[in-house]
């Protein structure tokens, strides 16, 4: 029985870790993210991995650092045949890679070369991509640079949030695993380098992007709004406060000046005006109130019409 150790954090790698244990791979060990505070409360709370790996009778080890001689120790003494990482969340050095006899295989959310990095699923959002995916590949010492076993591609949803292509991903991804470990260890499927000719790097979310910019077309800005779905979440300033931004699309409205709004009611929606085009802003979370839609929300209270989103003004 081949022996794999798991490296993972978020929802992201959940469904790859029961595949694992499904497939009947030997799960010797499950490393993961140290506990984080979160949530307004700030409390310390397991990572999605932890907490499936203990459900199952999996040993879990947490590192701040697994790079450092603890953690390669542990690695060492648990002597897998090969690793399995999916968005585990820290950098891992040659001296890492090097012990398990197979190699490590990532799965990586992005169809390699195109959006390596951190967020891929954000950014091919961002970026107006029709299709997203997930490649499975052989970790080297770069960033996402490792020779690629397999991938697979879906379309995204006109109005598919990055969260929901995530968790969609997250299960398309599970399922490749298991047949490119299986082809890998066999020999039926051989590793192909990347055209790195071809290569994108996406930087880190960061919270500065998630204001929206009024000025820029009605498509770039339903795009960042669907991106940074659930984080950072895009949101623009009001005289009453911050109203954040969780669904919007395009909409064929009259131009008014960017950040107006145009339209506001529970039948017609809250439809603003952008350097090019109108969205309508779909799913909102005003001050003080609940996250809804925005035609429940105008129900019961009233944005006006000429209103400047973007100002507190």
């Amino acid at each position: 029985m081949t022996r794999v150790v798991f490296m993972g954090t978020p929802e992201f790698a959940v469904p790859s870790l029961d595949a694992l244990l499904d497939a009947g791979y030997e799960v010797a060990g499950v490393f993961t993210q140290p506990d984080r505070p979160v949530g307004r409360g700030h409390k310390t709370a397991p990572s999605p991995v932890k907490v499936r790996a203990l459900e199952r009778g999996c040993e879990v080890f947490q590192f701040e650092r697994v790079r450092r001689p603890e953690g390669v120790a542990q690695l060492r003494a648990l002597a897998p045949d090969v690793m399995v990482t999916a968005a585990f969340g820290q950098i891992l050095t040659q001296e890492l890679l090097d012990i398990p006899k197979r190699g490590v295989v990532n799965v990586h959310a992005s169809l390699l070369p195109r959006h390596r990095g951190s967020a891929p699923i954000n950014w091919c959002i961002l970026q107006g991509e029709e299709y997203a995916g997930v490649t499975t590949m052989l970790t080297d010492a770069g960033i996402d640079t490792g020779d690629m076993l397999m991938s697979a591609s879906t379309p995204i949803g006109e109005l598919e949030t990055a969260g929901e292509l995530t968790e969609r991903l997250s299960h398309i991804g599970a399922k490749l695993l298991i047949e490119s470990l299986d082809g890998y260890l066999t020999g039926r499927i051989a590793p192909v380098p990347q055209d790195h000719e071809r290569a994108t790097y996406e930087p880190m979310l960061k919270r500065e992007m998630a204001e929206i910019d009024w000025t820029r077309p009605a498509a770039e800005v339903a795009r960042q709004v669907r991106g940074l779905n659930p984080w950072p979440c895009a949101h623009t300033e009001t005289a009453a406060g911050r109203l954040k931004v969780y669904l919007a699309r395009p909409v064929e409205r009259e131009a008014a000046a960017p950040g107006t709004v145009v339209a506001s009611g529970p039948k017609e929606g809250l439809i603003v005006a952008c350097g090019s085009g109108c969205v309508e802003l779909m799913e909102i979370q005003a001050p003080n109130a609940k996250r809804m839609t925005a035609k429940a929300y105008l129900m019961g209270r009233t944005i006006e019409v000429g209103t400047r989103l973007g100002t507190t003004e």
